[in-house]
């Protein structure tokens, strides 16, 4: 055998391991937060505010060790940045009306501003989007199939061991069943939108779909009015695009497999135990009624218009509320049940244009890169997460999936992602399609090419 034939693989880079490394640590915390009962407990919180804050020494330490600092730019960045110094001004002047709380949040925010921050340093390939996907899409499938298993064979605590202080509607690891439902809302668009693409295989495709059918399955049984609502929301979003965009009859044959058993699921779990949940309130007093909500909406607008500006302090609801509360009630009312409006009520009209800011930015970019998202990895990694972060937004009208961690940190990494740069592809990939041998690309541009293709 002549030795020009013989084929020596190169080991990888330490810096790429490093990177694969940082990039899995991010990711794998966000996975974590939802099995920790949603990270809404002290230890929880800490391990998420440490695990960042080391990622993220890690990461400058692996930029020390290469001898530079590159940092890939996102627009998310600037309305991030403002948001800070506003949470910074409330601290400066004592707008806060408890400072400690303030405080005790802006930490979190740091922690979700990490993550942002290292996902957009660290997932820069469309091979890594692609493996993130599946892995997200098994996490979800299985985390669905231990709901329905502690659905049917409840005892009323918390993997069969951990009894909540307070009482809840427990649904899968969260107390509150509409945590669990935000939380499969931004999980299910990304197996449906992969069983909806070019990029898989025939088996793995109609696999993301019957994986997404469970999960959706489970939103209807937890008994969650909005999470029943995002998901229809996200559903005709994802509708009308194929409506738009007139896909072909592979994709419609996919959507209908995945609505049949989204519908016999329901049929076989569900049944009349599904109608009754939609119709009543909660089980044991454990829901807020439509006029309680009511009431929460009116004290806070009122509560708004006193400090209109800066708010009362990024946390302080549960510690103001209290002055304005009109009605009579054995809760603790500890969030407004409206994200939307606990955010006007803490951060004022500056933080609501900060956060309409952000949004804007997120769907904006988003759209740009959904041309071709059946075959694209940007464009379809784009609209999943726009579909997901849509159906949140819908749920905050009614809930607050965005106080608790582990949702929201999700919530903001997805953000993150949409608004980011195309995934880079490798030069050989595209070499690969040339007629032309004389054109081949030179060695120096082997790296990655930032305008992302079928991987």
């Amino acid at each position: 055998m002549s030795a020009n034939n013989v084929h020596v693989s190169q080991p990888r880079p330490a810096a790429d391991q490093f990177g694969d490394f940082l990039l899995y640590g991010i990711f794998g915390l966000l996975l974590f937060g939802p099995l920790a009962f949603g990270a809404v407990e002290p230890w929880s919180i800490l391990l998420l505010e440490a695990g960042s804050a080391g990622l993220f020494l890690l990461w400058v330490g692996k930029q020390v060790l290469e001898g530079k600092m590159e940092i890939r730019w996102n627009p998310l960045f600037l309305p991030m940045g403002m948001f800070g110094l506003l949470i910074l001004s409330q601290l400066a002047f004592r707008v806060s009306a408890y400072q400690h709380d303030t405080l005790s949040l802006a930490l979190e925010y740091v922690a979700y501003a990490l993550l942002c921050f290292l996902a957009g340093q660290t997932l820069i390939r469309g091979i890594q989007a692609r493996k993130l996907a599946f892995i997200f899409s098994l996490y979800g499938a299985a985390l669905a199939a231990f709901a329905l298993i502690q659905g049917i064979s409840s005892n009323g605590k918390l993997y069969w061991i951990r009894q909540p202080r307070l009482g809840g509607w427990i649904y899968g690891p969260y107390v509150n069943h509409n945590h669990y439902a935000g939380l499969m809302e931004m999980l299910v668009p990304i197996p449906l939108v992969l069983s909806l693409t070019r990029l898989a295989s025939t088996k793995t495709r109609n696999a993301a779909a019957v994986a997404a059918a469970v999960m959706v399955g489970t939103i209807f049984i937890s008994g969650s009015r909005g999470g029943m609502l995002a998901i229809v929301a996200e559903l005709v979003i994802l509708a009308a695009l194929l409506v738009k965009q007139k896909r072909g009859l592979r994709t419609a044959v996919g959507l209908g497999l995945f609505l049949a058993i989204v519908v016999g699921l329901l049929t076989w779990i569900g049944g009349g135990e599904l109608s009754r949940r939609i119709a009543t309130v909660g089980p044991s007093g454990f829901e807020l009624s439509s006029d309680m909500r009511s009431y929460i909406n009116r004290d806070g607008l009122r509560m708004f218009l006193k400090k209109p500006v800066l708010g009362w302090g990024l946390g302080a609801f549960p510690v103001v509320y209290p002055q304005f509360r009109t009605f009579y009630t054995n809760f603790f009312v500890n969030e407004a049940h409206n994200d939307y409006l606990q955010l006007l009520v803490e951060m004022g009209l500056l933080g609501f244009a900060t956060m309409i800011w952000f949004v804007v930015t997120v769907y904006t970019r988003a759209v740009k890169k959904m041309g071709d998202w059946t075959g694209d990895i940007s464009g379809a990694v784009a609209l999943a997460s726009a579909l997901g972060l849509s159906g949140i937004l819908v749920h905050s009208m009614v809930d607050f999936n965005l106080q608790v961690p582990a949702n929201a940190a999700l919530f903001y990494v997805l953000c993150t992602i949409a608004a980011s740069e195309p995934f880079a592809q490798p030069a050989r990939k595209r070499r690969a399609v040339r007629t032309n041998p004389a054109e081949e690309v030179p060695a120096s541009q082997e790296a990655v090419h930032q305008n992302a293709t079928n991987f």
